[in-house]
């Protein structure tokens, strides 16, 4: 009931009471990103959506700017473009609260798996397929659980193949699981955890 009915309007409440409350300063936020380094203020790249429809996904930009970045893709560990104030978006996580414009969109989720660049979905079309019956989210369990991704895979000797064999697999269980198990209160307990992990951190 809820996952098929309830969860859209409640992701839709959600977001804009979200957006009306973080707008200072997500205003704050855009003008120290654009004084702070030259380029735009937001990142943006394809990530795969529900039922495997791609869409663009909003960040505040973190790194110094690379023309062919978003063709890129994803880059595992890769922290040498990072600016100064990207640092401290990343590790409060600021940099995603762009995202609730793709969830008043209609692209995201709140809680959802979080969405993967087209590369690594084509390496796992079976699994990604039962993951992307449902929208993408802003925070799910795996991103509670690999909240230190980064540094992880920054300390591996080969953080592409860290990522595929490794961890991919392992966020990719715990997305299925999500799938199978969704409901309100899981919803509400992993934004919940979500916001002590940032807190807390």
């Amino acid at each position: 009931m809820y996952k098929k009915f309830m969860k859209r309007p409640f992701d839709l409440i959600l977001s804009l009471a979200a957006f009306l409350v973080f707008s200072p300063i997500l205003l704050i936020l855009a003008i120290i990103v654009k004084t702070t380094s030259s380029g735009p203020v937001f990142f943006r790249q394809e990530r795969a959506g529900k039922n495997g429809k791609y869409f663009r996904i909003f960040k505040f930009r973190s790194m110094a700017v690379d023309p062919g970045a978003e063709k890129k893709g994803f880059e595992p560990g890769s922290k040498m473009r990072v600016t100064s104030i990207g640092r401290i978006l990343r590790k409060t996580k600021l940099d995603e609260l762009p995202q609730l414009i793709n969830v008043i969109k209609g692209e995201m989720s709140i809680v959802g798996p979080r969405p993967e660049v087209r590369r690594y979905v084509d390496l796992y079309p079976e699994r990604w397929a039962i993951v992307l019956s449902i929208a993408p989210g802003i925070t799910d369990p795996g991103s509670i659980e690999f909240r230190n991704e980064e540094d992880i895979l920054a300390s591996s000797a080969d953080p592409e193949k860290e990522y595929i064999e490794k961890l991919l697999p392992e966020k990719l269980d715990i997305y299925e699981k999500y799938v199978q198990t969704i409901s309100f209160a899981s919803d509400i307990k992993i934004i919940a955890r979500t916001a002590a992990a940032v807190i807390f951190k």
